[in-house]
């Protein structure tokens, strides 16, 4: 006797508590109930979890940024991850994609000198060691990290949320600028799609301190022009401010910043409102507590974006179609 099963996948989406509102409405692109993920602490902090539902055979996407949250601290919160995929794995998962709109440790992502960690490469084999088959991230600092992962590595980016605001303001003498050489690249494909201007600013970080930076010199034309700084992520500010200041004395008539993760650590708040920076657009990938925002930030939501890769990879298709090849650096 022959037997013929008929099988089917099911997606299954779960969130850590570093993504709660992303994941809801990443879900409400997709259709389908954020799960359960029953997360707990014991009394000595150790993260406890059991899924509410069966995902036995299920092809589970577990979201979670690496940032701070409340009481976590950004390893906290990658460790509940990491026992969010081994939960799933021992769960019998058929498929365990990992969803880090922000990785962490992406700048420790090659040794600058000697004695150091790659600790990017170390993320990368936890989550494999976990169970992890996949890896969907948002603007990585580097693309050399798709290589860290022992799997397929799904590398979005949220120029078209960022691109559609920009659009909005309505400027058509638009300099986009790239804060350092390094993310000039990136710089190029956003004046492909907004027919603009490049300018990039040279500068100089510090040798043996972290976060020094002296902004140098700009090389191209952004008198009386609206220049639009884009990077992938804004920390201390340190970086973005120094810029802008060499944009305003080089002339610059307006000055904004775009960024996909607004990390925004330490004083950096305090800096961006004091600037001459008019505004600063970030997207919704890192959550942004109240004393995070104030009035010259605007979010923009990535939802959309990862909903439509996480489809895609659930239904085998290509994510790189979804961004016309630009989401490959």
């Amino acid at each position: 006797m022959t037997i013929k099963l008929q099988t089917h996948k099911e997606l299954h989406v779960v969130a850590g508590r570093a993504s709660e509102a992303l994941a809801l409405d990443i879900c409400d692109e997709l259709g389908v109930k954020l799960g359960t993920a029953g997360i707990d602490e014991f009394a000595n902090g150790e993260i406890h979890v059991r899924y509410g539902e069966s995902i036995r055979g299920c092809d589970v996407f577990i979201i979670q940024t690496h940032a701070e949250l409340d009481s976590m601290s950004i390893n906290d919160v990658i460790m509940e991850q990491l026992i969010m995929v081994d939960a799933a794995k021992r769960a019998s998962a058929k498929r365990i994609t990992v969803v880090a709109p922000f990785y962490g440790y992406a700048r420790q992502d090659r040794k600058a000198s000697g004695r150091e960690p790659i600790s990017a490469r170390l993320l990368a084999d936890l989550f494999t060691a976990a169970g992890a088959k996949r890896l969907v991230s948002v603007d990585l600092h580097s693309g050399q990290i798709q290589g860290f992962f022992d799997g397929p590595v799904d590398h979005l980016t949220a120029m078209p949320v960022l691109v559609d605001h920009l659009r909005g303001l309505g400027e058509r003498d638009l300099v986009i600028v790239s804060p350092d050489a390094g993310r000039v690249q990136v710089a190029e494909r956003y004046t492909n799609v907004l027919h603009a201007d490049l300018a990039i600013v040279h500068k100089r970080r510090a040798k043996d301190e972290k976060n020094q930076v002296e902004a140098k010199e700009i090389v191209g034309e952004v008198a009386g022009r609206t220049c639009v700084m884009v990077d992938d992520m804004i920390d201390t500010g340190g970086t973005i401010v120094a810029a802008a200041d060499l944009l305003a004395a080089s002339g610059a008539r307006r000055i904004i910043a775009a960024t996909t993760h607004g990390v925004f650590s330490g004083s950096a708040v305090d800096r961006l409102k004091n600037s001459v920076i008019e505004s600063v657009v970030c997207t919704d990938t890192m959550p942004l507590p109240p004393h995070k925002h104030f009035d010259k930030l605007h979010v923009v939501s990535v939802a959309s974006i990862v909903a439509r890769a996480i489809s895609a990879v659930f239904e085998d298709t290509s994510v790189s179609e979804i961004f016309g090849g630009n989401n490959l650096a």
